[in-house]
């Protein structure tokens, strides 16, 4: 092991991260102080993204055995830090009448995306399960945050419970995989993987179990049953967390062992892979035809969203990478925008959270700019052309085009038409005049609320994206190019 200056230069990101979250934590243990703690975060986070340009200089860097900082990292590394520093806003509107201790948010919330940016370098097993376990374990306690709300409490334990559930059977997959090979490199494995004597029980099961930990963290069918109470229970900052960086970081591990183990996703499992996206899509729309509860419904949808993902995965041709950064992306800057109005809909904190349909019955006539904000991001979850969704489906369906896999395209096509219902019902709910309603949303002020500003700068990269996607594209492909 050998470490040089260029290789904290390239660790940057994950360093300034990670002072961020220890002097939080200092703060907090000198003098609580809301504004004060969320400033500090929103610094440190920003000054982890900015690094990241400084980083691009050095790269590609193998930093031990264990990360690899290349420009694919960076790309992923950008997005997680982001959606986090979005998640960041978004909580100090969310808590700013919240009786209870407000200021852990902030060290649960950068520890949670540290854990992130590691995942995104791993290309070690041991690396992927500190990375995966530094991001899971504070988000069980942002779940639970709100542990006076039942549903919020209800919703920590089964995502710790069913979560660590999950890390058994990762850890287990990989002590498989260590004894068939005695490898834990993702290159080595897919080295051994592509070899002659690779194919025994050992090597099935271990990827099998790693497939299903995995799932379980990308809530994919049918290991996504923890979705919509733990969605519906978490305070919708934090829901956006769950929905954007988590998810990210987690897919972001994942095509680089496919990138560096290409022999793990291919005959037997890539027809698994295959079915668990159809059933995804399938089942998260039809699912969400049912809800009347907001929260429950956006889980829903990112079950078929990540679907959708996977169907550029297992077409395993030479845009793959490009389509699932893309549809990423564009996914992310969306659902923040739609957790984002309903976190400014809930605060200043009030108790449960404004996630019944029924609650934005007529707030077009309320709040038509926040309204506007909300109907763009329904246009873009659903895909319609001139917003960002449009542009990641369309990178999906070329890639299952250009494959052949006509299945999982006829189920793009159903599950999009099935979304396209849902999505304009709640549109339409919005806009429907309810004179007398009480109401549910907050007091905002678009000059001075942080949280007004993010989603209005959501807004417009959804439209910037869906008509002008060329930068972004450039930026993708230099980045995706090393796998």
């Amino acid at each position: 092991m050998n470490l040089t200056a260029d290789s904290f230069i390239a660790l940057l990101p994950i360093l300034i991260t990670s002072a961020t979250a220890v002097l939080v934590m200092l703060s907090i243990s000198v003098r609580r102080h809301h504004w004060w703690n969320a400033t500090l975060t929103v610094v440190g986070l920003n000054l982890a993204l900015l690094s990241i340009i400084y980083a691009s200089r050095v790269i590609p860097q193998a930093v031990t055995p264990l990360l690899m900082v290349d420009g694919y990292a960076l790309l992923y590394m950008a997005i997680i830090l982001v959606a986090t520093l979005g998640c960041a806003t978004l909580s100090h509107a969310y808590l700013k009448e919240y009786g209870g201790n407000r200021e852990e948010m902030y060290l649960l919330l950068v520890l949670a995306a540290t854990g992130g940016l590691v995942l995104t370098c791993s290309r070690h097993m041991a690396s992927l399960f500190i990375g995966l376990e530094l991001l899971s374990v504070p988000v069980y306690a942002m779940v639970a945050y709100m542990f006076r709300e039942k549903r919020s409490l209800e919703g920590g334990i089964k995502y710790m419970i069913l979560s660590a559930v999950a890390s058994a059977f990762l850890l287990f997959g990989m002590a498989l995989l260590y004894a068939q090979f005695g490898q834990l490199g993702f290159a080595e494995i897919g080295v051994e993987i592509a070899g002659e004597h690779a194919h025994g029980p050992l090597v099935f099961a271990g990827v099998a179990l790693m497939l299903a930990g995995l799932g379980f963290k990308l809530s994919l069918a049918p290991f996504h049953l923890w979705t919509p109470d733990v969605y519906q229970g978490a305070p919708a900052p934090v829901g956006a967390f769950l929905a954007t960086a988590s998810k990210v970081a987690v897919f972001a591990v994942l095509l680089r062992f496919i990138a560096e183990a290409p022999a793990a996703h291919m005959g037997i499992l890539r027809d698994v892979l295959l079915a668990i996206a159809i059933a995804s899509i399938l089942i998260g729309n039809l699912l969400a035809l049912t809800q009347t509860n907001l929260k429950r419904l956006l889980g829903y949808s990112s079950i078929a969203h990540f679907g959708y993902v996977l169907v550029a995965i297992v077409a395993g041709n030479n845009i793959t990478f490009e389509a699932v950064a893309v549809y990423l992306v564009t996914y992310v800057v969306t659902t923040l925008g739609a957790f984002g109005v309903v976190a400014l809909m809930s605060s200043p904190y009030r108790g449960q959270d404004a996630d019944a349909v029924s609650h934005y019955r007529g707030m077009f006539w309320r709040r038509p700019y926040l309204t506007g904000v909300f109907i763009a991001m329904l246009l873009s979850l659903a895909g319609i052309p001139a917003t960002a969704g449009f542009i990641g489906k369309f990178y999906v369906i070329t890639a299952g085009v250009e494959s052949g896999e006509w299945w999982a395209l006829a189920a793009v096509v159903v599950g999009s038409s099935i979304g396209l219902y849902y999505y304009l019902r709640v549109l339409v709910t919005s806009c429907l005049p309810t004179p007398g309603m009480q109401k549910f949303d907050a007091e905002l002020d678009w000059g001075q609320q942080t949280g007004g500003l993010m989603v209005l700068a959501m807004t417009f990269l959804v439209f910037l994206i869906g008509l002008y996607p060329q930068p972004i594209l450039e930026l993708i492909q230099a980045a995706t190019i090393a796998l």
